[in-house]
């Protein structure tokens, strides 16, 4: 019997510092191992933050602390897959906390619904992009222009992607990407010539998780999220 049709809320935060994006994933991850219902998928930006992934290496980051001060550039250690990466202002991130039913239980079907969400939403605009084999990301003629990193505990993920939109890429001069050298890096806005709205990216993004994950997509404010999560907490004794 095929699994029904879940329930994602889509939440629009807006630029967010990466270490408050993550505690409110870790926040729903606790409330979905006690059985809160909903996918919850955060679409953002951040201020300029170089993260490195457990199967990374901070000899990937090309400059010292003092020049990462000195750009106003803050770095973090994560529990998600991948190398280093930049998030920045210009950047879709998002970040989707789901309950993986028994037929997505498959890390590598995941990896690659979560690209072709990005390599469908890219095709809205004209932007011909592609997987490379044995690499996570996605791609174009240009470089790459989306990074992927995702944890899972009990089958809840959290972490996500980041697609360049209008991002500054010289950030990127300062690590190496992925730890993949010799790539370039790409944008919507390199490709385009024009800057695409990061809104309007965000909500095309969502109608595109949700037909590839066959989620139905529910947005809702930050506010109406937080009233649910302390509404269920509350119900459920949860602190």
């Amino acid at each position: 019997m095929a699994d029904a049709v879940k329930n994602t809320y889509a939440v629009w935060l807006g630029l967010t510092d990466y270490a408050q994006a993550l505690e409110l994933q870790m926040r729903i991850c606790e409330l979905k191992k006690r059985g809160f219902a909903e996918d919850v998928l955060f679409l953002l930006e951040h201020p300029p933050t170089i993260t490195l992934g457990r199967n990374g290496d901070w000899h990937h980051l090309l400059v010292s602390d003092d020049a990462l001060k000195a750009r106003g550039i803050v770095r973090y250690t994560t529990d998600r897959g991948g190398d280093i990466t930049f998030h920045g202002p210009g950047q879709l991130v998002g970040y989707p906390i789901m309950q993986l039913e028994k037929s997505e239980r498959d890390v590598h079907l995941l990896m690659r619904n979560l690209e072709q969400c990005l390599i469908r939403l890219l095709s809205g605009y004209g932007i011909e992009a592609e997987r490379e084999d044995g690499l996570t990301g996605v791609w174009t003629k240009e470089g790459k222009i989306a990074a992927m990193g995702i944890h899972i505990s009990r089958w809840i993920t959290h972490h996500g992607f980041a697609l360049n939109v209008n991002t500054n890429l010289s950030y990127f001069d300062l690590i190496v990407p992925c730890g993949i050298k010799g790539k370039a890096v790409a944008s919507m806005h390199t490709l385009l010539k024009r800057i695409p709205d990061l809104r309007e990216v965000a909500g095309k993004y969502a109608d595109e998780f949700g037909a590839v994950f066959k989620r139905r997509i529910d947005w809702l404010s930050s506010l109406e999220l937080e009233r649910k999560l302390r509404d269920y907490a509350h119900q459920n004794a949860v602190a």
